[in-house]
């Protein structure tokens, strides 16, 4: 094989001289191969929605997890963090891909080279209001006690969550549950660890941790509430009803802090989903400037 003047000029040798790998062409379709078929009596737009708010919420907590790259009070946490987002970030593609695969592109597919990815065109250019994640992963980073209390209680829900779907109708559905078990198990369980240490540490670290229990708590009434396009999925054995998870995830959560010597707050009364909606405050807005501002500028870059 010849020299290679740089690493990009490596990468792009790598996938056949395509020149487009910072958008993800020239890598593998992410269901290359797999049935996308719907099943029957299950209506595709809906299904394409549910793929939109669980792909979001790794997408966008992906996003915030990244803010602490360089940042992290350990070298280790750097690696960790880094992994998560990762994890987070296969997963937003499968979802993002299996939305695509059912025709739920809307504006994005205008907006976007009719050569980008189905997956990409729905991260990179949907506009705030189209997003579908809750509040949850949206908010802003805080400390690092109420970032990796916020990582505790949405790997929790979305291991609840996913551990279940891994009984759905749509076989690409139970493939990416199946999948994302063991990584979200990783991230909850990471994140408790951390949980514990600064809330059984120093009367600063305890304080730091309450804190973030107290900041994050509330952000739970946008995350367990059904929407209708959940339960017409849940009728159909494809979603799983968020409220399935609560007692599961308030267990979780009490053990967890209890033994952290962290107050547990009160649970959020139910409210209908904002986020789910589209409704989202001004620092989604911000970090998707972030997110998607190269493949906005160069929507047909190659590299």
């Amino acid at each position: 094989m010849p020299h290679e003047e740089t690493v990009y000029d490596a990468l792009d040798h790598a996938h056949g001289g395509e020149g487009h790998w910072a958008f993800g062409t020239g890598f593998d379709e992410p269901l290359a191969g797999v049935d996308t078929t719907v099943p029957d009596g299950v209506d595709p737009a809906d299904l394409g929605a549910y793929c939109l708010m669980l792909g979001d919420d790794a997408l966008v907590l992906a996003q915030r997890l990244t803010q602490w790259i360089t940042a992290a009070p350990e070298l280790e946490e750097e690696v960790a963090i880094g992994n998560t987002a990762l994890d987070l970030l296969g997963q937003a593609r499968l979802l993002l891909a299996r939305a695509g695969s059912v025709g739920v592109l809307g504006r994005s597919r205008e907006r976007a080279t009719d050569s980008i990815p189905d997956e990409d065109a729905l991260a990179y250019f949907r506009d705030a209001d189209e997003f579908c994640n809750t509040g949850l992963v949206e908010a802003e980073n805080g400390d690092f006690g109420q970032t990796v209390v916020r990582l505790l209680v949405a790997s929790t829900v979305r291991l609840a969550v996913f551990a279940r779907l891994r009984e759905s109708r749509d076989p690409v559905l139970a493939a990416i549950a199946a999948k994302g078990v063991n990584e979200l198990a990783y991230h909850r369980d990471h994140a408790a660890r951390w949980v514990l240490r600064l809330g059984d540490g120093t009367a600063e670290s305890h304080r730091r941790a309450q804190d973030g229990v107290d900041a994050v708590w509330p952000l739970l009434a946008d995350v367990l509430t059904a929407t209708d396009v959940e339960r017409r999925l849940v009728a159909a054995g494809v979603a799983v009803d968020p409220a399935d998870v609560r007692e599961e995830v308030r267990d979780v959560l009490t053990t967890v802090l209890e033994r952290a010597t962290l107050r547990v707050p009160g649970w959020p009364a139910d409210t209908p989903p904002r986020g789910r909606a589209g409704k989202h405050g001004p620092e989604l807005t911000a970090l998707l400037e972030t997110l998607q501002g190269l493949a906005r500028q160069h929507p047909a870059a190659t590299w």
